[in-house]
């Protein structure tokens, strides 16, 4: 097994391929409900949190997120939305989404600057036509 295949197994645990898939939709369009990622800062400096996102907008390393972190900002019901839209467990969900928002957003903002507008979206179809080998590799 490669670095890519432990990075990736880490990340998803034991989702398979259309769950991947779908969970990194549901992120990405997460995104795009809260505003893109100057939206999903401010989401986050409302519970105190914005120094993480600021974090993996920088050009250094990604502060990790947490489960909890994740469902305090996003809440029960989102969370759940989430989960049918995926196929991931309930209780599963907000810690994927931990794992997989700071990549993502980190990806987005390869300068250290948030992305608007078309380039957000170009960014994000990028991102998900590459699926999550994509958003972990080089």
């Amino acid at each position: 097994m490669g670095l890519f295949d432990s990075l990736l197994g880490s990340l998803t645990g034991s989702l398979n391929n259309n769950q991947q898939s779908n969970l990194m939709s549901s992120v990405a369009g997460l995104l795009g409900q809260s505003g893109g990622i100057q939206g999903l800062l401010t989401k986050f400096s409302g519970h105190g949190l914005g120094d993480l996102v600021k974090g993996w907008i920088s050009t250094g390393p990604n502060p990790p997120a947490t489960a909890a972190q994740v469902e305090q900002v996003l809440g029960a019901d989102q969370l759940q939305q989430m989960a049918a839209q995926t196929g991931v467990a309930p209780d599963q969900i907000a810690g994927h989404v931990a794992q997989l928002l700071p990549q993502l957003v980190d990806k987005l903002t390869p300068d250290g600057q948030a992305p608007t507008g078309d380039a957000l979206q170009k960014g994000l179809s990028g991102l998900l036509s590459g699926g999550l080998g994509k958003l972990f590799g080089a």
